[in-house]
């Protein structure tokens, strides 16, 4: 194996220990990244409480409301492929040598610059969605608000690791950072519930302006120029571009738009109907352009690099990570509509109601040193069967307000607990799956197919429901919403069912592959492959990696 060689003259990271920050600062930073964290679960949510009141502003139908959601997931796990997500151990640490290739515009460009320009946007917009009482324009914004929380969250991790370097400080300072997000999801339903029930949903969106700008504002002069240092690119902006797929994304993004139209589109215009059959065909000839398109350029450039699909495990615990988001987010909004316009229950009430989920999801989010007990596919299993029970509690009852306790309460508890026992689970297996150096591509496709599958499976559930209500007593009845948590338990026993039959055991615990593993026949070797292969990234040391560019 031929020795490292010396880095170029631009390339060659400053060896000169950069002045340390006070513990104060770090602290006010770090309390400053966990708002880029709050405010991209608040934003969907606070939504979720506001839904019925927009519903009934806007004069909203349920495909509509669907995408408010939508819109943002998409548009927010598209644009991820780009960003890049730093990925987290399983003891909750980031390995040195997968920082320096995990990232993407947080590496080509500043991260500092990501950072305030993503929270800026994502102020700029919500304030003007405040001011906004149409639905089309609603939707619009919503995913131009998912682009600039694509660029918050990785950037913010990418910052985050800087300012606390030492390991022990680092597991620390991420646990708050991922813990956040738990805490934020019940905290945003009940913000959300607050200002529908005593403002009106425009404060909704006006107080996630009034969050990041000023946060944006602070972190100009707050974030010090040295822990935001990348690399010292010295090609042209326009080669900078070069390295984002940006066709890729474009083509995967319209062609998940037009598929979404055609599923929530059918309950209402008809499966037969051109306005319905020409985008679903549209959108599977794009999907299909956009997997050809990723074996047609560089494998260190492409959004989703093919030979990804070949690692072991790595297809099935993607097709688990399409399910934790879809669960949530599809509960959420069914009982808050269920509660606020059939029973006529106050935001508030509704919103209390829905803490078990909350509270559950925070106290399971501490399970993850299990992955080195117990295999991951057994936890999974077991999160799964988890979920098959409480989808089935949801599916018979829950029509009557009497339901709450001996049906809802024990399926939001024990639901909650399977569905992030999974996504826990999946999460840490799934970087065991390819080398270190493609984590940061992982952690991306990872994370983009826990939007992905919640964007996609909400336009079926949203389809299902309506279709039945049509036909079964209107919206103010169960059976529509029953039928689509059936339409949940299916999608959840054909994973547990894959899972058991096509997950590969051998394969835990085991040492991450290499680039020159034959099992990955659609490896294109790059130089970004040889520089950052395995075996050459353990011959660096933590301390110089320290100071490398995020």
């Amino acid at each position: 194996m031929p020795p490292l060689q010396p880095l170029s003259t631009a390339e060659t990271p400053v060896h000169h220990e950069p002045k340390k920050l006070s513990l104060t600062r770090k602290l006010i930073l770090l309390f400053m990244f966990c708002l880029a964290q709050f405010l991209d679960t608040v934003n969907n949510s606070a939504l979720l409480s506001a839904i019925p009141a927009l519903e009934t502003s806007m004069g909203m139908t349920e495909s509509q409301y669907t995408w408010t959601m939508s819109a943002y997931q998409l548009t927010f796990a598209s644009f991820l492929l780009i960003v890049r997500v730093h990925p987290i151990d399983s003891d909750f640490t980031l390995q040195p040598e997968r920082i320096a290739q995990s990232g993407r515009i947080s590496d080509v460009y500043n991260p500092k610059i990501a950072f305030v320009g993503g929270v800026s946007f994502f102020g700029v917009i919500s304030l003007c969605a405040g001011f906004v009482s149409d639905t089309i324009p609603i939707i619009v914004l919503r995913a131009l608000v998912g682009i600039a929380s694509s660029m918050t969250v990785p950037s913010a991790l990418a910052l985050l690791v800087k300012v606390f370097p030492e390991p022990l400080e680092q597991a620390h300072a991420i646990g708050v950072f991922g813990g956040c997000a738990c805490i934020s999801n019940s905290l945003g339903l009940m913000i959300g519930a607050m200002f529908v029930q005593w403002a009106s949903y425009h404060w909704v969106f006006w107080f996630m302006a009034i969050v990041a700008v000023p946060t944006a504002l602070a972190c100009v002069f707050i974030i010090p120029p040295e822990i935001s240092n990348t690399k010292n690119n010295v090609e042209p902006g326009v080669a900078k571009w070069k390295s984002l797929d940006l066709l890729g994304v474009t083509i995967l993004t319209v062609a998940l738009i037009l598929f979404i139209f055609a599923v929530t589109s059918g309950s209402t215009d008809g499966w037969a109907s051109a306005g319905v059959l020409a985008p679903l065909i549209i959108s599977i000839l794009m999907m299909i352009g956009f997997f050809y398109w990723e074996t047609r350029i560089p494998v260190d450039t492409a959004a989703i690099p093919p030979r990804t699909w070949f690692y072991p495990n790595f297809s099935i615990l993607f097709a688990v990570a399409l399910l934790p988001f879809l669960w949530w987010t599809a509960v959420f909004m069914i009982f808050m509509t269920l509660w606020q316009n059939a029973f006529e229950w106050s935001a508030i009430s509704s919103a209390v109601h829905m803490l078990p989920i909350g509270i559950t999801a925070f106290i399971m989010s501490f399970t993850g040193s299990l992955s080195r007990i117990f295999s991951p596919k057994w936890i999974i299993l077991t999160g799964l069967s988890f979920c098959m029970v409480a989808t089935v509690l949801l599916a018979l009852g829950g029509g009557k307000p009497e339901d709450y306790w001996p049906y809802i309460f024990p399926a939001f508890s024990l639901g909650s607990a399977g569905v992030m026992l999974a996504f826990t689970h999946a999460n840490i297996a799934i970087f065991q799956t390819a080398p270190s150096s493609m984590a940061g591509t992982v952690g991306a496709i990872f994370n983009g197919a826990l939007e992905f599958g919640s964007a996609i499976g909400l336009a079926g559930v949203s389809s299902i429901e309506t279709s039945v209500e049509a036909i079964h007593g209107g919206s103010h009845e169960y059976k529509g919403r029953a039928a689509a948590f059936w339409f949940l338990f299916t999608i959840v026993s054909i994973q547990f069912i894959s899972l058991l039959i096509f997950y590969d055991r051998s394969a835990d615990h085991a040492p991450q592959p290499d680039h020159g593993n034959p099992r990955n026949p659609v490896r294109r070797s790059t130089d970004s492959d040889e520089k950052l292969s395995d075996a050459n990234a353990t011959t660096i040391e933590q301390t110089e990696l320290t100071y490398l560019p995020v």
